[in-house]
């Protein structure tokens, strides 16, 4: 029978090794101090926008994690509405996009303070409350008698991959864990000096205590990177889901070793990996940002309203990119222009080095030519 984290007389006293990571921990440091001199060299609406582009990032990709997928643009709506960008108000018809940004930019705002009960459970209330199922509690700790399971597999054949405690001890669980977190902030009594190794801790703690009935895992990487935040001085910029999104399964693999024993050096290692990781397209997004801007620059002024909006469209989706690319039949979608106007819109673009061409005969596909 497997024994969790929380069930062994150690709980939660975590023991780790750092002499193993200490380069890595370094190299967080000085990336932190290159992206904050990456920034420093944006404009401040440029720095709005690097903010907005990584919230949205962050509020797509911790939702993909639990298996939901949300519109980019309902997400960017909902941040502008909330930043006071959008005059008049953009309607935004997922419900679920203006939760996801209500809790990231509270998170933002109160980086600084310390984290409360009555903090998560307003979290939980911001992301869920839009939730279709009527059956959820929101708002509130999880109750009743079923044990809390992490499983997969089809049912008469589940595999258990995780037990949290039982409902009627998480009040009390809670109550240690923020006690916990606030103590080992900079300049407190118990003091973490890596925010790396905190942010590392704090999540895992969160996840093994497991207190809500839905919501944990994006609400315990809105703890780490306040931990992150609280670090550094100022709300970081970087997605923690981004980075874990495009190897779900290392992530829940770490997860799955860590909670079986309070030893989590293998966690911290892995954690602190994917911080770096994350800065890493951080700034892939700030490089966008700037060769975005350029662009504009440069084409602005001799593109006609179509092509703008055609250019703006395919811009809105990051440094990853238009997925598969901008054809004539997308580009008369989105303009709702003729066949004719779309290739001839299409072909200047390509003449001025606008765009680039990827493919040929009718798989021909454009991208944005931003080098």
């Amino acid at each position: 029978m497997t024994t969790y984290n929380w069930q062994k007389s150690d709980w939660p006293d975590f023991q780790y090794d750092l002499s193993t990571i200490h380069t890595t921990l370094i190299s967080i440091a000085e990336k932190m101090g290159f992206i904050g001199g990456k920034l420093s060299y944006l404009t401040e609406n440029l720095q709005t926008e690097a903010m907005i582009n990584l919230i949205v990032e962050e509020a797509v990709k911790t939702s993909e994690i639990e298996g939901e997928y949300i519109s980019r643009l309902d997400i960017r709506s909902s941040i502008k509405n909330k930043l006071g960008l959008n005059q008049p108000l953009v309607r935004v018809s997922d419900k679920r996009a203006q939760g996801a940004v209500e809790l990231m930019l509270d998170a933002r705002n109160t980086f600084a303070q310390p984290l409360t009960q009555a903090m998560l459970l307003d979290w939980h209330l911001m992301l869920l409350s839009w939730s279709s199922n009527s059956n959820l509690q929101v708002g509130c700790w999880r109750v009743g008698d079923e044990p809390m399971q992490i499983v997969s597999g089809h049912y008469g054949k589940w595999v258990v991959h995780y037990e949290a405690p039982p409902s009627d001890i998480v009040p009390n669980e809670m109550k240690k864990f923020t006690r916990w977190f606030n103590s080992t902030a900079p300049g407190k009594s118990r003091a973490i000096h890596f925010a790396p190794v905190r942010a590392a801790i704090a999540h895992l703690y969160f996840e093994s205590i497991h207190p809500f009935e839905d919501g944990n895992g994006r609400i315990g990487r809105v703890i780490a990177e306040k931990a992150l935040s609280q670090g550094v001085g100022y709300p970081v910029m970087l997605s923690l889901s981004q980075a874990i999104e495009s190897d779900k399964k290392a992530y829940y693999k770490a997860l799955n070793v860590a909670s079986k024993s309070n030893e989590i050096t293998d966690w911290i290692h892995y954690f602190a990996n994917l911080v770096l990781r994350a800065q890493t397209e951080v700034e892939a997004q700030i490089d966008f940002i700037l060769k975005k801007s350029h662009f504009f620059d440069t084409f602005e002024r001799i593109l006609n309203e179509r092509q703008l909006k055609v250019v703006r469209r395919m811009m809105q989706e990051g440094a990853s990119g238009f997925e598969g690319g901008m054809s004539a039949k997308k580009y008369m979608t989105i303009t709702g222009t003729s066949k004719a106007t779309a290739t001839r819109d299409l072909q200047h673009l390509l003449t001025i080095q606008a765009f680039k061409q990827i493919g040929s005969g009718r798989s021909v596909r454009y991208e944005l030519n931003l080098s």
